[in-house]
């Protein structure tokens, strides 16, 4: 198989022009490319499951923008529906009935939602749901687990996944030590942890935040039980229970991992699949506490570009397009397809990984034990890790540049790109 130089000349030029007026050269830091030894490229264009680099290279794409291409690059309907838009005007900072298009779609498909607020980003939908549970309950406390990654909203960097585990950051000066101390974190998948920090703080505690299937320190399943024991916990204590569902609303299932696993949080959090490629998040849930957000309520939140038309306008596109009978079948057909394929290359190699995958996410740690919290997350083996992503994308595959980051799918992936990466793994594989 063809193999690429990974230091292409445009892409080394504009990254040494970037660090000059980036902190990094790079607007998220995991994009950096730390945790595998290299500088990033620097992507032209985007089509199907495929990217263009700037010196033109092609490479098959399981970032997906880091999960919101479910229908891949320059899909069609959503290109076609912007397209049409665009020259009625870019923003208004006014209402537009495309907001409660999107708003009916998402309360009609996400079982909790019983009305929506949308906001610019996942981390601002996380910072105005957490900040809705404090004001409705009048507590201040939030259990988080350690691992899930909820944005950069200062009450939820304690020990968090993503970019934060990436980069091996501890903690992050900024954030005063009260804001610090509200937060508990504890491990993912452990259900006594959880009754004894309420045990403890249960009147303090206003809600429990999780991602319900965490991607941001690799895919990670909740064991059975654990989610259904935090719906009970919450409800005793009258705590709320929030689920950051921006990586997996409408990605797991048309309704997300809630209706994957038929359990109903007090709110959501969603974000990159609602707006198809473009800047969005939105929060939502029970119509009570919804309607406590100003201006029905006391609780602030506002935002000038929220609901922005374009925003809007691709996520509409984007539901409906995933309304297809058989999409998310299909969507899991190629992630058995490719996950499969990957563990028995590794098997064939001699080779020990471990494989966690829900329908079109999964992640391959190189470790023989179960990876079931962050601790065994991080108990991987990075160096291979480095390794196999330098060979993969040598190949042409692209992949998130970190061990604890998700492998995404989308319907433009066809069998030949996923048998075409099988086989890279396998190369990849037999030269560690």
């Amino acid at each position: 198989m063809e193999k690429r130089t990974l230091q292409t000349a445009r892409s080394k030029a504009m990254f040494k022009k970037a660090r000059t007026l980036i902190p990094g050269g790079v607007n998220s830091p995991v994009r950096a490319g730390k945790a595998v030894g290299m500088d990033p490229l620097f992507i032209g264009k985007a089509e199907g499951c495929n990217l263009w680099d700037v010196d033109g290279n092609k490479y098959i794409d399981f970032v997906c923008s880091w999960g919101p291409m479910i229908l891949g690059h320059s899909h069609p309907d959503v290109v076609s529906a912007l397209a049409e838009r665009i020259d009625k005007g870019t923003s208004y900072g006014a209402p537009t009935e495309l907001e409660v298009q999107l708003a009916e779609a998402i309360t009609k498909l996400v079982p909790s939602v019983e009305m929506v607020r949308m906001v610019n980003s996942g981390t601002e939908a996380v910072m105005s749901a957490v900040r809705l549970a404090r004001g409705a309950t009048g507590r201040d406390k939030i259990v988080k687990f350690d691992g899930c990654y909820h944005g950069h909203g200062d009450s939820l960097l304690v020990s968090a996944g993503s970019g934060v585990a990436t980069l091996g950051i501890p903690g992050c000066p900024g954030i005063p030590e009260g804001l610090a101390c509200s937060t508990i974190s504890l491990p993912f998948n452990d259900l006594k942890a959880v009754a004894a920090a309420f045990k403890s703080h249960g009147r303090e505690i206003a809600a429990v935040i999780v991602e319900p299937i965490p991607g941001n320190m690799g895919v990670v399943i909740p064991e059975e039980g654990f989610l259904e024991g935090l719906r009970e916990i919450t409800l005793r204590h009258d705590s709320l229970l929030i689920f950051d569902e921006v990586i997996t609303g409408f990605r797991v299932s048309p309704g997300g991992a809630q209706l994957l696993f038929g359990i109903l949080p007090d709110l959501t959090c969603l974000g990159k699949i609602i707006g198809g490629g473009l800047p969005v998040g939105a929060y939502g849930g029970r119509r009570d506490l919804m309607e406590q957000v100003a201006p029905e309520g006391p609780i602030y939140q506002a935002g000038t570009l929220s609901g922005n038309p374009l925003a809007m306008t691709a996520g509409i596109a984007t539901l409906k397009a995933l309304e297809k009978a058989g999409t998310y079948r299909e969507l899991d057909q190629k992630g058995e397809i490719l996950f499969e394929g990957i563990l028995k290359a590794a098997s064939s190699a001699g080779v020990n990984i471990v494989v966690n995958r829900v329908g079109s996410m999964g992640t391959l740690f190189f470790t023989g034990k179960a990876v079931k919290d962050f601790a065994s997350a991080k108990a991987c083996d990075t160096d291979k890790f480095r390794q196999f992503y330098t060979r993969m994308l040598q190949q042409g595959i692209y992949l998130a540049p970190s061990a604890f980051e998700c492998w995404f799918l989308s319907t433009a992936h066809d069998e030949e790109s996923l048998r075409y990466a099988i086989e890279c793994a396998r190369n990849s594989f037999a030269s560690l």
